[in-house]
């Protein structure tokens, strides 16, 4: 890989690895509507004249319904069930949880017509799951299981989306697509937001923690990605799947203070190994008809990409 690649590599790894700690950060200042609404918000706008001026919103005509399924799966409800979350929940558990998303992947897989999953790849999956087990069993607190049941869901979401993308809206604009997503997320969260709105201004943190969730984790993330797909290819680019979990992590411990205890250390170990196994490429029979998605908008979506090559 060429200097500018892993230049690229790494820039991906801490942008899609910081969005938990900067959740955190603006849980404390902001309702979740307000947070979602402007990050949304933010990446919509910065993402917009790059598709206006390329032309590019005319080819989404006739796709609004799964421009809509798109947007409902991936934005909207996964962002608020995790900004909720994170209000009970350290950032380096959500970070580490999300990182379920390929073996969700792997799991939505069995209903392709012609897949299927080999040992190898079910046992990535036990372990998998087993490391998800040990995150959100007994050590974690009776009291956590609502909380990690909303960040499970939040990584469901991230795998059906790109599965939406990569059958219905492969053939459209990708910078077109994720800012009308991103738009219409903004929509829907803008009256909620307004009742929720905080009545004394939030401090700096905050308000610096948002503005960073909309241009640098969504916009400027999702041109940098592509830039990174175009300069290694769309296999090596996934790679980061594996690496912005241990972002996450490294920062709640050293930023925040979250403790890090032997469970999260086995809990990372599994969950990422079995993620590998479970995702390895060539194992399975990809169905005829896939493409690689036009994109997403976290790191983990992009582990479907990896089988679809």
């Amino acid at each position: 890989m060429s200097r500018r690649g892993w230049l690229l590599f790494v820039a991906m790894g801490v942008i899609w690895g910081i969005p938990y700690l900067l959740i955190k950060v603006a849980d404390g200042g902001v309702s979740v509507p307000v947070l979602v609404g402007t990050r949304v918000a933010l990446g919509s706008l910065l993402l917009f004249p790059a598709a206006i001026r390329g032309g590019q919103l005319r080819a989404l005509k006739g796709h609004l319904k799964w421009l809509a399924a798109f947007t409902a799966v991936e934005i909207v409800a996964p962002w608020a069930l995790l900004s909720n979350a994170e209000r009970h929940l350290p950032s380096s558990t959500s970070g580490l949880l999300i990182a379920v998303v390929p073996i969700f992947s792997a799991l939505l897989a069995l209903t392709y017509k012609g897949d299927r999953l080999t040992p190898v790849r079910w046992a990535g999956l036990a372990i998998g799951l087993a490391g998800v087990a040990l995150l959100a069993g007994p050590g974690a607190g009776k009291d956590d299981a609502l909380w990690v049941v909303q960040v499970l869901l939040t990584a469901l979401g991230y795998a059906i989306g790109p599965l939406i993308a990569n059958r219905k809206l492969a053939d459209l604009p990708p910078v077109a697509v994720n800012a009308v997503c991103l738009g219409a997320a903004a929509v829907v969260y803008a009256p909620f937001a307004a009742l929720t709105w905080p009545r004394v201004m939030p401090s700096v943190q905050v308000l610096a923690a948002l503005a960073a969730l909309g241009v640098i984790c969504t916009a400027l993330a999702f041109l940098v990605f592509f830039r990174l797909i175009a300069e290694v290819g769309p296999a090596r680019a996934t790679v980061i799947t594996y690496v912005n979990p241990a972002v996450a992590v490294a920062l709640g411990v050293l930023v925040l203070g979250e403790h890090l205890t032997p469970a999260i250390i086995v809990s990372f170990a599994a969950i990422l190994g079995g993620s590998v196994l479970a995702t390895r490429p060539g194992s399975g029979r990809a169905h005829p008809g896939a493409k690689a998605p036009p994109g997403s908008l976290l790191a983990e979506d992009s582990a479907t990409i990896a089988r679809s090559e």
